[in-house]
């Protein structure tokens, strides 16, 4: 993927993987398609009420494609689901001043997310709502909505193996494993 256009929505710091997909969502298996899409429904359906719905009532998907955060983004359990939640409700890239290092790590495995950090506090200059693009190839984001320009860091090969969709699939892809096919 290259770039990502869409719809920003922003939260603050120490959003945890409770907030993401609260624990009574974990028991919906990710790899049964209906059950993705549930799980997707109930993404960020943890955060306090002063927040809008990530997820419209009564909706499956969401309409933001890009999060903004503060620090610590994805702090709490290992859980996978988080990244996946979000990813299952169409959001493509996180952006934040910092991630818990599980979190980054699994959305590079499940392929759901690009996690991409700023130096820039945008969780304060941002507002839910406002259009932007994604480069994510040169690595900056674009506000649309003010046209304002912001570099963020380089994901290195983490960006490939998002860009297959994930470990595993990078892996098959890489023919570094055996692939799933006709088995």
């Amino acid at each position: 993927m290259s770039s990502v256009k869409g719809q920003i929505y922003v939260v603050s710091d120490n959003i945890d993987t409770d907030q993401i997909i609260p624990a009574h969502y974990l028991n919906l298996v990710p790899t049964i398609p209906e059950e993705y899409k549930k799980l997707g429904s109930y993404a960020l359906s943890g955060l306090p009420d002063d927040y809008p719905p990530f997820v419209p009532p009564g909706e499956m998907a969401s309409p933001y494609r890009i999060i903004v955060a503060g620090t610590n983004f994805g702090c709490g359990s290992s859980r996978e689901h988080a990244p996946v939640s979000l990813g299952a409700a169409g959001a493509k890239a996180v952006i934040a001043q910092s991630f818990a290092r599980i979190f980054f790590r699994n959305c590079v495995s499940t392929g759901e997310l690009y996690p991409l950090e700023t130096p820039v506090r945008l969780c304060e200059e941002l507002h839910t709502g406002m259009e932007a693009e994604l480069d994510l190839n040169e690595y900056h984001l674009t506000v649309t909505t003010t046209g304002r320009n912001y570099q963020l860091s380089d994901l290195g090969d983490v960006k490939e193996v998002v860009d297959h969709g994930g470990l595993f699939q990078y892996a098959r892809d890489m023919n570094m494993i055996a692939s799933s096919e006709g088995q």
